[in-house]
């Protein structure tokens, strides 16, 4: 998304920082405090530890320890996910540690529409965004309407409505949620399936409107099960909508292993679509 905007609009607008991401997250929130709406750019999610400090006690932190008098209207895109054999260090999905983190806004485009869609209204928000695209999907094709424009970044999205389980995802595990529906109606199944959209807040309502007609749970997360976003949405669900439910909620996550390099080993660690049918029809949908 960033190729050609050093050419277009120069290096006053547009800066190639030494690889540090301290330091150019950090610059990021000066520029933030003295009025700017800066974007910045980080390669990796894993890459985003080495800023940890700055988003954490810094960009989140601020509004609060200020008494309110300075906002960090800050925008930090980053790629997270596996599926390109990129191994251990470039493939993890951490979002759902800074899902646990009050004073940021997380963001997870699934769709062309919300990629473009959402930048403008982070840029708009007064906090701190996260914006956390999955690497799987930037070679992903379509055509955008001639009106598109900006997209609610508060809401969960119904994707595809069914009525006897439903299947939460995001981001990349949204295309593995919508095909194993496919497979699912196939044999007399309905899912239906919600994009979380955003991680932090989450939109429980939707959620939990949801499992109320379908009394079943499935939540796709790529990242690891202990302490994950799929955890905390499986709870949501339990508190908000235990006497609804038919059969526990159920998770379908990535292996808690390192991400491997080999494909054949990719595949196993993350969710796949024969995981998520598997799950479904051993709840008895």
């Amino acid at each position: 998304m960033s190729l050609g905007l050093l050419e277009e609009f120069g290096p006053e607008r547009i800066r190639d920082t030494p690889l540090s991401e301290s330091a150019f997250v950090g610059a990021g929130i000066g520029a933030a405090l003295g009025g700017m709406r800066p974007i910045v750019e980080i390669m990796t999610v894993n890459f985003s530890l080495l800023a940890l400090d700055q988003i954490v006690n810094n960009a989140a932190t601020l509004l609060y320890m200020s008494g309110g008098q300075f906002n960090v209207p800050l925008v930090i895109r980053m790629t997270t996910g596996a599926g390109r054999q990129l191994a251990a260090q470039h493939s993890h999905s951490l979002e759902g540690w800074y899902a646990h983190i009050p004073g940021l806004r997380l963001l997870a485009p699934a769709t062309l529409e919300d990629a473009r869609g959402m930048l403008w209204p982070a840029l708009c928000d007064p906090d701190p965004v996260l914006i956390f695209e999955h690497g799987a999907l930037y070679n992903a094709e379509g055509e955008l309407p001639d009106d598109a424009g900006e997209v609610d970044i508060t809401s969960a999205a119904v994707r595809r409505t069914g009525g006897d389980v439903t299947i939460v995802a995001y981001g990349g595990t949204l295309r593995t949620a919508l095909s194993a529906a496919d497979q699912l109606e196939g044999r007399g199944v309905s899912a239906e399936v919600i994009d979380l959209r955003c991680l932090r807040p989450l939109d429980d309502a939707t959620i939990l409107s949801s499992v109320a007609r379908t009394h079943r749970a499935v939540v796709v997360d790529e990242g690891w099960r202990s302490g994950s976003l799929s955890a905390e949405v499986s709870a949501r669900i339990t508190e908000g909508a235990f006497y609804d439910l038919d059969a526990p909620v159920a998770r379908v996550c990535g292996a808690e292993v390192p991400m491997p390099y080999a494909k054949h080993l990719e595949d196993e660690a993350t969710p796949q679509v024969a995981d998520v049918v598997a799950a479904v029809e051993q709840m008895g949908a």
